[in-house]
């Protein structure tokens, strides 16, 4: 089994791996050339985003800069909007819905450690799937941690750490978030 099969498994892997660190440094040339293309040349800027993501729906825009470690794990729905300065570490699937809205300085991780001292310091890491439903809105600094699926019709509030699964319908926030309200 490869590294990269090992860390889309969820198994403990090696991230400095020769096809990994390789695939890392792809994804940095493309993020920083999305970052580097003017706005009144979005042809371009889609091209470098469809090579970068596993999976782009129509109509995704977003705000330089944007980064990544590999992209061809993030898929993502129509409609997608990344205000400035979002990170998604993809280091597992990223599954993002149709119609979702990302304030800016949002955070997807799907990389984690071990909890384990002696197994972190290996230099192994682990990577858990994260999933975004339809219709969800991330406010601006949110953090969204490794395994945890947001469901549809979900707002984030700013600046709030999502620490376990989100039901569809609600609005989320806090440090860790917790269930506001249903917007249904």
């Amino acid at each position: 089994m490869s590294e990269r099969d090992r860390m889309l498994a969820g198994e403990l892997y090696r991230p400095d791996d020769p096809d990994l660190t390789a695939a890392r440094t792809r994804a940095r040339r493309l993020c920083r050339a999305y970052d580097e293309v003017p706005e009144d040349e979005p042809a371009r800027r889609r091209e470098i985003l469809a090579s970068l993501f596993g999976t782009l729906g129509s109509g995704a825009f977003l705000e330089p800069p944007f980064r990544c470690d590999y992209g061809v794990h993030i898929h993502a729905g129509d409609g997608l909007y990344m205000n400035f300065g979002c990170v998604l570490l993809d280091c597992n699937r990223i599954d993002i819905g149709h119609r979702v809205l990302f304030g800016p300085g949002v955070h997807i991780y799907a990389a984690t450690h071990p909890l384990d001292a002696a197994l972190r310091s290996s230099g192994r890491e682990l990577a858990r799937p994260v999933r975004i439903g339809d219709d969800v809105w991330i406010g601006g600094g949110a953090i969204i941690l490794p395994g945890v699926t947001v469901g549809d019709r979900v707002v984030v509030g700013a600046g709030s750490v999502v620490t376990r699964d989100v039901a569809p319908g609600w609005v989320v926030a806090g440090n860790p978030a917790r269930h506001v309200k249903r917007v249904d």
